[in-house]
């Protein structure tokens, strides 16, 4: 193993260190030549039993392997933490910044030159990349795409968008339970990401823009025999990123998070995205604004029509041409310039389009679906330092928007209320959700978008604003205020809320605000108890002790670099362990 490769400070020489690093790997089935100059990569491997999303990336391990050693590299294998957001309670998001060290300690601590990161689901993603740039060792994402499509009494399943669409007419009646229970059925079509723009589909597509995946591979469907060659190209081009020297920090730039923030307009992508673009953004030393998802949204048309914003799913993105036709589309909307680990700049990637089938799923830049971008961000007395609506998947009509609140301070509060026939609410009512922020379960669940409540659904009532400190899934919709921040758990004005208060929304003047005097809002915030942590010990006490809010990514404050000189990687002294 040449010296020059990381991994020569654990293999080359001859004393007795060395040697039984060497033998360590001959057990295991490598014999490691000191001098032979071929890079090890590390394949960190999150599927799961227990996450049906990532499941199909089991089978991708043996084809990524094959692609390493075909460009003369050494393919070594380990599990990381799996992020599932069917299972995993309170919220997969409380285990992103976990699975970051996780993954820079694994890429710390043994002799690894490089790295393919497998993951799909929403926090995997994001989660595994944000340990990698930290670590900076050459990178690249290979994601399993969105699972199989299921049919439900004629009509093509959107997973998640169309379970909350048939809980709601369960719960109001129009859906019996015979028909239920024949909805369940028909949603476990294959495992995978969800076929909506969820939050999976959208941070697949943002890592491609951002630069960390194979031009074209982030929305091949699961079950297509393309990921299996998309697998062999990644892992030989993770052995050409060594020998280029290609590490992250060579890759990203603040004009690759612009890009990427103008594809997840563009695509109509999950909320959930801001979050972690904004974390990856300040592990990269960079420092990206909530401000700036909305003021980068100004003149960028919606071009994907994909559920929950659009029509189709992913299947029809991905045969329009996928990201390469979206970003093609877009043309001199992408600042040009921004590497990707393909070798050519984003912009200079439309030209690998394949082969299209025409179903509409990506529009042309003249008959977009709306014209500035998918998001929006407010700021006022109820959110100081910000919050998120997601335009495209809201209802305009209630953009500007005042009204009495209806303050629920727990999720368990909400369910237990909801579809209360006494409850006092009617159409104009703002649902206030408040305690679900990133220290307040802790880790920030998808609880936003709040259940219209059971007699106002029943009379046809589809929509009313939401407001809360929570996160929505990326495949919700509604016009739900979210991000709120400071949060209610740190005191801010959320947690002053009462019933009957005014709330006042208008996007267009970026406003949200609490309609109370100021010295009535002091007197609260006197009387105002911080709520006791349930979490003592463990992960949880340790993510409450430290998670950054909403604004600012909901990183760990320690695991952000505060100066150039926290920028720079540890490497450890390799001597006897």
């Amino acid at each position: 193993m040449s010296t020059s490769l990381r991994s020569g400070q654990w293999f080359a020489g001859d004393d007795e260190v060395s040697v039984g690093h060497r033998v360590a790997m001959r057990t295991v089935g490598f014999d490691i030549q000191p001098g032979s100059g071929r890079p090890i990569i590390g394949i960190a491997d999150s599927s799961s039993d227990l996450n049906p999303c990532n499941a199909p990336l089991r089978a991708l391990v043996e084809d990524v392997k094959a692609g390493i050693e075909a460009a003369g590299g050494i393919p070594l294998a380990f599990p990381v933490m799996s992020l599932g957001e069917d299972l995993m309670k309170p919220a997969a998001m409380l285990y992103r910044n976990l699975l970051a060290m996780e993954v820079e300690e694994y890429l710390r601590a043994y002799p690894l030159d490089g790295v393919v990161l497998l993951a799909n689901c929403d926090k995997s993603v994001p989660g595994a990349l944000m340990g990698a740039v930290s670590a900076d060792l050459p990178t690249l994402v290979l994601t399993a795409g969105p699972r199989p499509v299921s049919v439900f009494r004629g009509k093509r399943v959107a997973a998640g968008t169309d379970l909350w669409r048939a809980w709601q007419d369960h719960r109001t009646g129009t859906l019996d339970d015979a028909a239920w229970a024949e909805f369940e059925r028909c949603l476990a079509c294959g495992p995978g990401a969800c076929n909506s723009m969820g939050t999976a589909s959208s941070m697949a597509l943002v890592v491609e823009a951002l630069g960390f995946s194979l031009p074209g591979s982030s929305s091949v469907p699961a079950d297509d025999a393309q990921r299996r060659e998309v697998a062999r190209q990644t892992g030989s081009r993770a052995v050409e990123l060594v020998r280029d020297g290609m590490s992250p920090s060579k890759i990203l730039s603040l004009a690759s998070y612009r890009n990427a923030i103008r594809v997840l307009h563009s695509i109509g992508g999950s909320t959930n995205a801001v979050l972690h673009l904004i974390a990856l953004s300040r592990r990269s030393g960079l420092d990206l604004q909530l401000s700036d998802f909305g003021s980068l949204g100004k003149g960028i048309p919606v071009l994907a029509d994909v559920e929950p914003g659009g029509r189709y799913l992913m299947q029809e993105f991905h045969a329009e041409g996928g990201l390469p036709r979206l970003i093609g589309e877009l043309g001199d909307l992408i600042e040009p310039g921004t590497l990707t680990v393909s070798g050519v700049t984003l912009r200079e990637t439309a030209v690998h389009i394949p082969a299209l089938t025409t179903t509409g799923a990506i529009r042309s830049k003249s008959q977009p679906l709306a014209t500035d971008g998918s998001f929006a961000t407010v700021h006022g007395t109820l959110a100081p330092r910000g919050a998120l609506l997601k335009t495209i998947a809201a209802s305009e009509r209630l953009f500007k928007h005042r009204g009495p609140a209806l303050v629920f301070r727990s999720y368990e509060e909400m369910r237990a209320r909801i579809d209360d026939p006494a409850l006092e609410v009617t159409a104009d009512t703002v649902l206030v959700l408040t305690g679900a922020g990133p220290a307040g379960v802790p880790g920030m669940p998808e609880w936003g978008m709040i259940p219209i409540p059971a007699k106002l659904a029943a009379r046809g009532v589809d929509d009313m604003v939401r407001v809360t400190d929570a996160r929505m899934s990326g495949t919700s919709f509604g016009t739900c205020f979210l991000h709120v921040a400071p949060e209610a758990a740190a005191g801010g004005p959320l947690a002053l809320v009462e019933d009957g208060d005014f709330i006042a929304v208008d996007v267009a003047g970026g406003r949200l605000d609490l309609e109370v005097p100021a010295e009535e809002l002091t007197r609260r915030k006197r009387n105002w108890v911080p709520p006791k942590a349930r979490h003592l010990r463990g992960w949880p006490a340790l993510y409450i002790k430290h998670v950054l809010q909403a604004d600012d990514g909901c990183d760990l404050d320690f695991l952000v670099p505060q100066s150039a000189e926290e920028l720079v990687f540890v490497q450890p002294v390799v001597g006897r362990s």
